[in-house]
């Protein structure tokens, strides 16, 4: 017994509606390991810990803790077990004190009634096992993020957890913070415990986790140990690529690469910087131009399209469009200034699934449709029948529900809601995720004829083949800074990766 993983998931299995979340992951945790779990977005991640934490029920498979099978049906029984998870997001009561959030629900008594002494005591102890100098009676709003986030952890400690989940732990920490961090996580290592480590930054996995494991696509792909391993070879495995596949030619629709019509820039940022997810971001992108991005899931580039869209504040750094700086208070300072934005996530922050296409796609431009309160329903009409013909959008009529179209119409409606702005920049967030094959070779295509016409682009894709056939220079984020910038014949599919990988 004593030679059993303190966790073994086999053949895991989970289904929405039909959609097969995780297909037969195999997934183990040895006592005193810190594992990391990786995958980008829609690889299986949340789901598994889901699982593993009692919030999923799973669909098949087997999971054994200790050496015995379990089925944890809630999270309170996973807790009750020793299986605890800490979200990024610190779920604590800011107005009680650090020994009321680690004991909150379970509180010592004495005659009915709590236990102060007790509480304030157990708490300090499992605080100083930590390494933690925090007042027990401290009240825990008083406390920086960082002490939160331990606090968070010294819970799940005080639960008696043998296996810690932690999802993003250094998303709110400062450098020094984060050494704080990495020292909680060795001594628990030390004392045993099991630790599953969720992380986008490849610095935090190298510096504390022993092994790796890779999921895509709701599948399980490999389990390494993380010594020896180049992150080259981690990327590789993240995205399924291989290395004669780097190369491959021809497969998009893009045309020709789209230099910058002139030599000054269109739009530029310089040192744009929010905490650790931007740090002195600076481009410059050209009129006419395809300028592409690329990274890992986490490494900032959905965060710089945030930033330049005034979507979130900055704390440092500028924008600026056509040589004038933009005061970006919110994405209606973007707009005006004539910058337009197409998300990543289209359902979320792009379509009103009730509204007709003819309503979605004018949404923006309502204000120049409007007298006297008004919505002028020709001009409306003028507009979406424009383009839909131009866009090639298949719908019934202007009238059917957007939700009723498929991704790929959907997309180009929103494509469809932004040019009927006539924007000067274009940043496009993954714009052919998720479409049929022929969908995304017209969406390509269509970015083309707006380059050529003029239209500054900031292309960010996944997809490798997309952005060294699309653009006329790749920018390559990694850790919320700009980690190259390949022109030319740098552009590639393995120079992407290396940029990626490379320290």
């Amino acid at each position: 017994m004593t030679n059993e993983p303190l966790l073994r998931m086999q053949n895991i299995r989970k289904v929405f509606s039909g959609v097969v979340a995780l297909d037969d992951v195999n997934f183990t945790l040895e006592r005193g390991e810190v594992h990391s779990l990786v995958g980008e977005n829609g690889a299986g991640k949340s789901t598994l810990i889901k699982v593993m934490t009692g919030a999923y029920n799973r669909d098949g498979g087997e999971m054994f803790y200790e050496g015995k099978s379990v089925n944890f049906r809630t999270p309170e029984e996973a807790q009750n077990a020793g299986v605890v998870a800490v979200y990024q997001e610190v779920n604590l009561l800011m107005f009680r004190s650090v020994a009321e959030n680690m004991f909150l629900g379970r509180e010592p008594r004495r005659f009915g009634l709590i236990d102060w002494a007790r509480m304030y005591r157990e708490a300090g102890e499992v605080l100083r096992n930590l390494g933690l100098q925090v007042d027990p009676k401290a009240i825990l709003g008083s406390l920086n993020i960082a002490s939160r986030q331990m606090i968070a952890i010294a819970r799940g400690v005080s639960l008696g957890a043998k296996i810690l989940v932690l999802d993003e732990p250094t998303s709110s920490l400062t450098e020094r913070e984060v050494g704080l961090l990495y020292d909680v996580i060795r001594r628990l290592k030390e004392q045993g415990t099991g630790i599953v480590y969720i992380s986008h930054r490849f610095d935090e996995l190298y510096a504390v986790c022993d092994k790796v494991t890779i999921l895509r696509d709701g599948k399980f792909i490999a389990t390494r140990p993380l010594a020896g391993l180049e992150r080259i070879d981690l990327v590789c495995l993240m995205l399924g690529k291989q290395r004669e596949d780097l190369e491959k030619k021809g497969a998009t629709a893009f045309g020709e690469h789209h230099e910058a019509l002139t030599s000054e820039p269109l739009l530029e940022t310089e040192n744009l910087t929010r905490g650790r997810r931007l740090r002195n971001v600076s481009l410059r992108a050209g009129r006419g131009e395809i300028l592409g991005m690329a990274g890992l899931l986490g490494s900032g580039r959905t965060e710089v399209a945030r930033a330049v869209f005034g979507a979130d504040a900055v704390d440092k750094g500028k924008v600026s469009l056509e040589g004038k700086p933009l005061n970006l208070r919110s994405p209606n300072d973007a707009i005006r200034a004539g910058i337009a934005f197409l998300s990543e996530d289209r359902k979320a922050e792009g379509i009103v699934p009730e509204w007709s296409v003819r309503e979605n796609m004018t949404l923006a431009a309502l204000p120049a449709l409007t007298s006297l309160g008004v919505v002028s329903r020709a001009k409306q009409t003028e507009i979406v029948e424009k383009f839909m013909k131009r866009l090639g959008i298949k719908a019934s009529s202007s009238e059917q529900k957007i939700r009723e179209l498929s991704g790929g119409n959907q997309q180009k409606v929103l494509l469809a809601r932004w040019l009927c702005k006539n924007p000067k920049f274009l940043i496009l967030d993954e714009p052919t995720r998720g479409i049929d094959i022929g969908a995304k070779g017209e969406i390509q295509s269509l970015i083309n004829e707006l380059a050529n016409e003029g239209l500054g682009v900031l292309m960010i894709s996944s997809e490798l083949e997309e952005l060294v056939e699309g653009s006329s220079r790749i920018v390559v984020m990694r850790d919320g800074e700009c980690a190259a910038e390949l022109r030319g014949a740098e552009i590639s599919q393995d120079g992407i990766i290396n940029a990626m990988a490379t320290e």
